[in-house]
């Protein structure tokens, strides 16, 4: 499951990101600030982003139930943060209890979405918007997030429907923004750097796992 983010991805806040937008500007007219990091800040400004609607979904047949907002950080991607990464996670736990943790402001951390074991796909962040689940503000801000129902020392927990829903879940995910279909760019999360997390685990069969999503990419 993800994890704190607070100090990884702290300007978050309205006021930080009020100073944000202002040294932005005053360091654009003294020629401190590069172009490129003024590109990345853009979008902050109010009135620039995506038109939203309240419980839109990014993939057909998820269920909506929003994350705390102090969980994630909102964004325009992949026009601010271009995204080349689905992270893959377990929630060490129930279905339940992660949609609770992610809901919890004090969690301070949420993935985009989690799949259940019975196949059931629930998004609580859009992917417009940066998840705080990878641990490494990088990762977080160029990949998308999705938590699976379980124990990594449970591979009972790893059921066909849980396996088929989010392999086809990537495959979307891949096919919206280009991601190559491989094991550099589908990860577990013990793959990020710097994490202490050691999710999906052994017991998850990635074979299995890339087989089915390049079934589905087919498809897509």
């Amino acid at each position: 499951m993800g994890e704190r983010e607070a100090s990884k991805d702290g300007d978050r806040r309205i006021g930080r990101r009020a100073l944000l937008i202002g040294g932005a500007a005053a360091a654009a007219g003294t020629g401190v600030l590069a172009r490129d990091e003024l590109a990345r800040l853009w979008w902050r400004t109010p009135g620039v982003e995506k038109p939203r609607k309240e419980g839109e979904v990014d993939y057909t047949g998820a269920r909506w139930v929003a994350a705390s907002d102090a969980n994630w950080r909102r964004a325009d991607r992949p026009d601010d943060y271009g995204i080349d990464m689905v992270v893959v996670h377990v929630t060490q736990g129930s279905f339940d209890s992660a949609v609770k943790a992610f809901q919890d402001p004090g969690h301070e951390a949420a993935a985009h979405y989690i799949v259940g074991k019975n196949g059931r796909v629930t998004q609580m962040i859009r992917e417009l918007d940066v998840a705080y689940h990878a641990g490494n503000r990088d990762y977080n801000e160029r990949s998308v997030g999705i938590e699976h129902e379980g124990f990594v020392d449970r591979p009972e927990d790893f059921t066909d429907e849980m396996y088929e829903a989010s392999a086809r879940l990537t495959a979307r995910i891949c096919a919206r923004y280009g991601i190559p279909v491989d094991r550099e760019h589908i990860i577990g999360h013990v793959e990020v750097p710097g994490t202490d997390h050691t999710d999906p685990g052994e017991h998850w069969d990635w074979d299995r796992y890339m087989k089915l999503v390049r079934e589905a990419a087919v498809k897509v």
